[in-house]
Parts: structure tokens; sequence; C-alpha cells
């Protein structure tokens, strides 16, 4: 639902405030609390989430929450504003949980009681077809139908009253109006023929009519809970307190007391209460619920780790870097609450007609039952087609058809560790045809690794990587912790180096085992007076292929080359076979010279016309412009920093950050893992949800187009129509649904 006014002062500053929604049972009520809420002075804008109970109230400063509270309580609805801490939000939901869980009991109380009642008033019908001429006596079916009506049946006078006090209607106004027609003729007819009012009476059709609404809303309610799962999941991840080491000393306090640069200690099996670096200790976290990664992830001091990730089988210490809404977590949350609250255009269509749509079904009831009348039908005929059109014309299924497959789809979207911002963004990614790739990060893991061991005369593959990975040991850089990593893997015998020197972007050098060893670029070896002999050739091959090369000399004497290069991501092939499959183009720009990047295309599978190399920044927005020019729907798939301004240009962006603040913060949508086979998973489930909104809005309109008219005809008795109308938004809720068992 979306109400905008013209109330608020275009020059002050804005406020954004939630309000948590008691009381709404259909769509009418969600539009009925956006148009009172939106005549308020000073108020922007309105929208109500149906399934998720909330409304997000846009004002200016100088509006009262309390002003909003009481408009929604006089509109019959009850509202409180949102708690801010994580601990407030916490047990705001578990208040609102054991409300509705009070709630479902009641109304599936109401449901049995309801329904063991109105059997009897349907067995005649039920019996007739066997031969069974059995009718309770008229006052019988009254003392039966009584209690269904005004008991079960109450929370439909009272929300039709409430709708009609604040000049609205809703789906309570239909049942309301309708059963009580059907009720109150009936009782006519008991009070003017007595025991001869067989046949003219009407109470199983109200009775049976409350008594499949109220079915209707248990299984509803019950669907519903199911689709708000992956915001409640985040929320309950977070912990309520933290163990702080302070002055010495450890002991538990409040998540609140925890300030950035406090050192927290983690047992094994615990959550993380906040983000922060290990200090101390070493684990493995199991990220799941927040990046979708299913394998636990290594950590030792120095790696970060995220809120509501649960430690493995070590002890660690952290130091906070983030705290209370600053945490991933936090805003992980945020940005699934926002795109479940967000509004489809064709979703704004639906609420402007279901914002005229029970008063028109009102006027069709009253002109169905005039023509009956005219056509020189009796009362009791015209009665039951205007009762009919007033039961099957809920606008519930309208109301949920959007809302219930977007929580769906973006809930089973976050928990693969795929964040969309906003209901536009999610429509766009459907929409894609072209994925631009960036290479380094995304394509590739973004570490260079040893991608070929070349020994010079006289050494072994082994004897070289133990030369090399000794007088790497104390380097910090990237290249020489790779070739490090690569001799422990293969098992070199390492020893210590003396006397270690490294030249700034040439190499390092230093004493191993007496010799004199030197490892950097192959020309600053030759400088140095290193003959390569045959191996120069080789050197130049593994560079123009790509590679980089790292030469090693023990003694001045060329002991052998190290080629390393950026791997490809072990998923990176399937990400774009996925990608071709769903007939998308695919493009990789990088930064990275002809060498490496058509190195990278070859393993990919990409050909040299899907390759653009030594692309700077600005360069990259202009080939994701150029495609956009062309009519293309092109997606940029980066690293959510260096790429924002492609990121921005596209049609829309999708960061691989990994989790970090850019790619949260700024993406349209964010992968919270660096695994590109989540690209054609988020189209995937794009596509997939904007499939089920259409899906649901084509059902929900067929059952009002189908339904009202037979209704009007007399085709329909008040029974089935109630029955339908129940369903209606049921198998909507249903086919919503089937989106949570998605995954990438």
């Amino acid at each position: 639902m979306n109400a905008q006014t013209n109330h608020a002062d275009p020059k002050s500053p804005l406020r954004t405030v939630t309000f948590d929604v008691g009381g709404m049972t259909c769509a009418a009520c969600a539009s009925r609390i956006e148009t009172v809420v939106g005549r308020l002075p000073g108020i922007a804008s309105v929208s109500v989430n149906l399934p998720l109970e909330r409304a997000d109230v846009v004002m200016a400063p100088g509006v009262a929450d309390q002003a909003v509270i009481d408009a929604v309580d006089l509109a019959g609805y009850s509202a409180n504003p949102r708690r801010g801490t994580a601990s407030e939000r916490r047990l705001a939901e578990e208040e609102r949980a054991a409300e509705r869980r009070a709630e479902d009991r009641q109304t599936l109380v109401l449901f049995i009681g309801s329904a063991l009642l109105t059997l009897p008033l349907m067995l005649p019908m039920l019996l007739k077809p066997f031969g069974f001429p059995w009718h309770p006596a008229p006052w019988t079916e009254f003392a039966l139908a009584a209690p269904v009506q005004f008991i079960a049946g109450w929370r439909f006078y009272r929300g039709a009253w409430k709708a009609i006090r604040t000049g609205g209607a809703t789906m309570d106004v239909l049942v309301a109006l309708g059963t009580s027609a059907a009720f109150f003729f009936s009782l006519y007819m008991i009070l003017r023929h007595g025991e001869h009012a067989h046949g003219h009476l009407y109470f199983e059709g109200a009775a049976a009519v409350i008594t499949l609404v109220l079915f209707g809303k248990v299984l509803e309610t019950r669907a519903r809970r199911g689709t708000t799962e992956a915001v409640r999941a985040l929320i309950a991840l977070r912990p309520q307190t933290a163990r702080l080491r302070r002055h010495g000393a450890t002991a538990d306090a409040p998540i609140e007391e925890v300030r950035s640069g406090d050192l927290v200690e983690i047992r094994p099996g615990e959550r993380f209460p906040v983000d922060g670096t290990i200090t101390e200790g070493e684990t493995e976290a199991d990220e799941s619920l927040i990046t979708g990664e299913s394998v636990p992830v290594a950590k030792h001091v120095g790696d970060g780790v995220v809120t509501g990730a649960l430690n493995g089988g070590g002890l660690v210490v952290i130091a906070a870097t983030a705290i209370g809404e600053d945490t991933t977590l936090a805003r992980i949350t945020r940005m699934v609450e926002a795109a479940q609250t967000g509004k489809a255009p064709v979703q704004r269509l639906v609420d402007r007609i279901s914002a005229v749509f029970v008063p028109v079904i009102i006027a069709i009831a009253a002109v169905a039952f005039a023509g009956w009348l005219i056509a020189g039908h009796d009362v009791e005929t015209a009665l039951i087609a205007a009762v009919s059109v007033l039961v099957i014309a809920c606008p519930c299924a309208l109301g949920l058809a959007t809302p219930a497959a977007l929580v769906a789809g973006t809930g089973a979207a976050a928990r693969a560790g795929i964040l969309v911002k906003d209901i536009e963004a999610l429509e766009r990614v459907a929409q894609v045809d072209v994925v631009v790739l960036d290479k380094t990060g995304t394509l590739t893991l973004g570490k260079p690794v040893v991608a070929e061991v070349v020994p010079a005369e006289g050494f072994t593959r082994a004897s070289l990587l133990a030369l090399a990975g000794t007088v790497q040991g104390p380097s910090e850089h990237p290249l020489g912790k790779a070739i490090r990593a690569a001799a422990i893997a293969e098992g070199a015998a390492l020893g210590d180096v003396e006397g270690f020197r490294a030249v700034i972007g040439e190499g390092v050098e230093g004493k191993v085992d007496g010799r004199s060893v030197i490892a950097g670029k192959p020309a600053y070896l030759a400088s140095r007076g290193v003959d390569f002999g045959p191996l120069s050739r080789t050197a130049a091959d593994l560079g123009l292929g790509g590679a980089t090369v790292t030469a090693v000399a023990a003694d001045g004497k060329l002991a052998g080359l190290i080629a390393l290069a950026d791997a490809v991501h072990p998923q990176a092939k399937a990400a774009i076979d996925a990608l071709r499959a769903r007939d998308i183009r695919v493009m990789m720009v990088t930064g990275d010279a002809e060498g490496p990047a058509l190195r990278v295309a070859a393993e990919l599978g990409l050909s040299s016309g899907e390759v653009r190399f030594g692309v700077r920044p600005e360069g990259k927005v202009q080939v994701v412009r150029e495609l956009v020019a062309s009519g293309a729907k092109a997606a940029m798939v980066g690293d959510g920093i260096n790429d924002a301004p492609a990121l921005a240009a596209a049609h829309v962006g999708i960061a691989m950050g990994g989790g970090t603040d850019a790619a949260i913060e700024t993406a349209s949508v964010a992968l919270m893992r660096s695994n590109p086979i989540l690209v054609p998973g988020a189209i995937d489930i794009a596509r997939r949800t904007v499939a089920k909104i259409r899906q649901n809005l084509f059902w929900a309109f067929v059952y009002n187009v189908v339904g009202v008219p037979l209704a009007a005809f007399g085709l329909l008795s008040p029974a089935i129509a109630g029955a339908a109308m129940a369903m209606s938004s049921v198998s909507v809720v249903v086919n919503s649904l089937t989106l949570r068992n998605w995954k990438p």
C-alpha cells in the first residue's frame, strides 16, 4: 500500500518512523490506514505492509508519533513505534509474536466452535442427495446460527463499524453486510411463517460464510507468519549479552554496554555478539545464516568476524569494530526489511483498485438485488444474489499478491546471501539480459597463487621452492606469501633466512644455509648479473601468458622461475554457463593487461570479443553506458568499492563485497560472499519472485472477475462464494510460500 500526501513542507528535513500495526485483516485495512494517516498535516507518505504488519511513515520533524498512533486508533487499529536498539526490537518482536499466537489461538477456537454449530445447519444440504429429507426446526436453526453470527462473527461487525466510522469500507463490511442480510431475512421469515418457514431460511449460508472466512483466516495467518521468517531469524541471531575483558577481568555485560575497541571473549558454540577482529585464538565460524555459505570459515588472528555467526571449537577474543545498529547483521536486517516493504509498479495499480473495490462491490450487490426484483423474482432470490456478490468479492487476495511473494522471495534470497535493496531493484534484476563482470575478486579469487614452477639445470622443484619459500619468509608482499604458502603445501624443507632485505618494487634477498639467495623480477636479477640462459624465453612466454614471474638465484646462479597468477574462482565457469543458459550475454571488463585478461577469459570460455582489458574505472562506466544506451538491460558486477561508478551507471548494480560496508550500503543487490555463482542465483530468484507476483495477481483477479458475475447472476450460493473467497487468499499465500524452498 502507498498513500502520498502534500501536507509536508518540502523545505523541512523529513524523518521516517516505522510503526508496528495490529488489527489488520485485509488489503482494504492497509489502504484505510494509509488514507487516515495520510490526511494528517506534515505527513509526506505512508506505506503499510499487510504481511509484515508494519507502517513506514515519512513525516516532518514537528509531527508527533502520538498523532499517528491516534489516527490509526481512530481507524480501528493499533500502532506502536518500532523500538530502536537491537535488544528493544527483539523484545518487541517477542511481544508481537506472543500476541499473534494468542490471536491465532482465539481464531482457531472460534473457527472450531463455529464449525461445530454450522455442521447441523449444513447437514440437510449434504443429506438431501442421499434421500434423507431431514431439517432441524426453524427455531433450532436460529439457536445454532445466532452464536456463529454474533460471537464468531463479532470481529466482522467490530471491523465494519470502525471502517464505516472513518468513512471507509473493508472486507469486514462485506462479510457483515452479506451475512447479516441472510441472517435477519431468515429471522423475519420465522417470525412471519413460524414452523412453515422451511425452505426459506438461509441461516446455513450466513453461518457457512463466517465459518469459511474464519477457516481462511486460520490458514492465511499461519502461512503469512512463514513468509516473515527471514527478518525474525536475523533478529534472533543477535546475542543479548557479551563477555567483556576489562581491567584484567572477564564479566558478562548487556550488549548495549559494548563499545568499539572493547575486547570480547567468545567461547565454543556461542554466537559473536558484535563485529570484530580476532586478537587471540583461532576457530571456525559458521556464517551460513548471514552469508549463505554452508561450510564453516577458518578464522585466525587478524581475521574479521560478523555478528550472529556461530563460533566453532575454539575460544577466541575479538576487538569490537562495529556495535549496535552499525553491525553487519543490523545492516543486513535493515536491507531485508526495506526490500520486503517495497512496492512494485503493478502493486500501486492494485492499491488504487483496492481503494475503490469495496464501494464498487456494494454497488454491484445493490444492482444485482434490484435487478432480480425488477426481473420479477422474489426477495429471497434477489437477496441470495446480493449476499453472494458481497461475500465472494474480498480484495484480500489482491492485497496479498505482491507483498506475500516479495517477502517470501527476498527472505529466501537473504538466506542464500543475496540482499536486494528494494522492489524496483528486484524487478530490474529480473529484466537483465547482459552481465558485465569485473575480473579481479569477482571471477578470480583476488589473490596470487603459484601457477607454475620451472627449475633451472641443477635444481629440482623441491629445492627451488625451498630456497624461494625460505628467503620470502619475512616478506609481507602478497607474491612472497603465495610462494611460501606453496612451498609449505608441497612439504619443502624451509630453513631460516639471515640478513633479509627487501628491495621495494624489485624483490628480496638474504642468506639461506650460507648461500646468497635473491628472488624477484627477472629484470632485477638480470641487472645483478644473473644469466637466464635457455630460461630467458620461458620467462618471456610466462609473462605474455598473463603470469607474474619471480626469478630465484643462489650465489649468482639461476635456480629457476616461479609463475604466479590470480587464480580463477572455482565457481566462475559454472556461473558463466548458468548465465548463458538463461539467455544472458556475458562480458568481462578489467583494468588488467591483455595477457592476464585473456588467460582468465580462455579458462572461462570467453571469446576475445567478450573481453575488455586495460580499462580504468571511468572506462568501465563508459562500457556500461554504451550497453544501456543500446537498449540492453545491463547488470554490472564488481566489488562495490572501486567499481562503484560503473555499478551506479548500470541498469542494476550487483556488488560482490563479501559483506563490506560499501556493498551493503550502496548496492542495489549485495552478495554477502564472493562467489560468482550467486550472480545467476540473484537473477533466478528475482525472475521467480516477479513471476510469482504475476501468478498471484492473475489468480486474485480471476477469482473476482469470474466470481462476481456468477454471484450476481445467481449461479453461486453464499456458502460457495464464501469458500471461494477464503481460498483465494490462501492460494495466493501458499503459492508465494513455494519460494521459501529456493536455493541458488
